[in-house]
């Protein structure tokens, strides 16, 4: 075990915008995606012609990966721009309008439309998946459920998306909310074994729920492709330092479930109702959230809750080369998240006497900036 790397790999997904409008792109995107597909590798697309995702090759160095995720997001602000576009990383497109969306072309998709109708329409929402290697893909299911109370944390500190259909919607990560429209989201269940998984599978494909376990989309999952546990909590990060950061906290906290094999193995009903709680709690206030710990029996700041967990993996971020990345979760509670500083770009053009609609036209232009790694004005 001791020798194991724990390859990660890293998918992004974006959105694009008009570059004039801020809304989503008004013509036709094809000439973009066929551009970014011959230019630069590991390009794929999403469920809706408004979004392109990107992928990292399997890595044991955030440095390869920081090289490799800010070598594509500048090249597709660049190509997006040549296109009168914009791109930019965030859970929700602040002013987009989901009626207008044009789904991508392709069988798994029109499948997938097909199968969930209007909500799969509805589904205008970016996140970030995390893979991370495991020694024995036989105890995925194990390490899925002891990884639960952790999700919660991870999401709220890659909350960015706090606007939905051009209006604030009062929580910091209001993607959940519409991704929960779609069946087999949220957090897995607790299942017992591996069999119980295989039997869980066996029993949905043949009754014609799913093709395969891809279509399970829950939060933590895994994967279908390959020898990993795939994370899907959280939203799509702004600032690539965050995304970076909160992978990292998640390659440690497998590793460190897998050398403490004690380390939640009792989870129940009630240790999953908490950190349904604890989601919602993520959801609605971002770090700004006290999270319950079901140990305790009480809620702790999370700023106490993270060093809490930090502690905790201290040693597997040590063994892994990832201090840096972990101690850049802290950062992110004294910078704010995205979702707080999206917030604060739309209070001050409002202050400025800007419309709500100029306001958010702002939070585009700070999100594509960001995302490109250039300082906003």
């Amino acid at each position: 075990m001791t020798a194991h790397s724990y390859r990660f790999g890293i998918e992004e997904e974006y959105f694009l915008a008009d570059a004039e409008t801020r809304g989503t792109p008004r013509r036709s995107v094809t000439a973009f995606h066929e551009e970014a597909g011959d230019r630069l590798p590991e390009i794929g697309q999403e469920l809706l012609q408004s979004q392109i995702e990107v992928c990292t090759p399997p890595s044991t160095d955030f440095g390869e990966a920081r090289e490799i995720l800010a070598g594509r997001r500048c090249a597709l602000a660049a190509l997006a721009g040549r296109h009168d576009l914009l791109i930019f990383a965030a859970g929700t497109h602040p002013v987009a309008e989901w009626a207008r969306q044009v789904p991508t072309k392709g069988d798994r998709y029109r499948g997938i439309l097909r199968d969930v109708g209007l909500a799969g329409r509805r589904s205008l929402i970016c996140g970030m998946h995390v893979h991370v290697e495991v020694p024995d893909p036989k105890a995925r299911i194990d390490l899925m459920n002891r990884l639960l109370p952790f999700q919660p944390l991870l999401l709220a500190l890659s909350a960015s998306s706090p606007f939905w259909q051009g209006a604030p919607t009062g929580l910091t990560a209001y993607r959940l909310s519409a991704f929960g429209e779609l069946p087999r989201t949220g957090l897995p269940p607790l299942i017992g074994s591996p069999q119980d998984y295989e039997r869980y599978l066996r029993i949905m494909t043949a009754a014609g729920s799913i093709a395969d376990a891809s279509f399970l989309w829950w939060s933590l999952r895994p994967s279908i492709k390959f020898p990993t546990l795939e994370l899907r909590i959280a939203d799509s990060c702004t600032r690539l330092e965050d995304a970076l950061a909160i992978a990292a906290l998640f390659r440690c906290l497998v590793r460190l479930v897998i050398r403490r094999p004690d380390l939640n193995d009792s989870l129940d009903g009630v240790s999953r109702a908490l950190a349904e709680e604890n989601l919602w709690r993520a959801q609605r206030s971002g770090t700004d959230a006290e999270l319950i710990d079901e140990a305790s029996e009480d809620a702790l700041p999370f700023a106490e809750a993270l060093d809490r967990v930090l502690a905790l993996v201290d040693a597997d971020a040590d063994a892994l080369g990832c201090g840096p990345e972990i101690e850049r979760t802290r950062a992110i509670l004294t910078e704010g998240t995205s979702a707080e500083n999206q917030i604060g770009v739309f209070e001050a053009a409002r202050k400025g006497g800007r419309s709500d609609r100029q306001a958010l036209d702002a939070v585009v232009d700070w999100l594509a900036k960001t995302t490109a790694g250039a300082t906003a004005a």
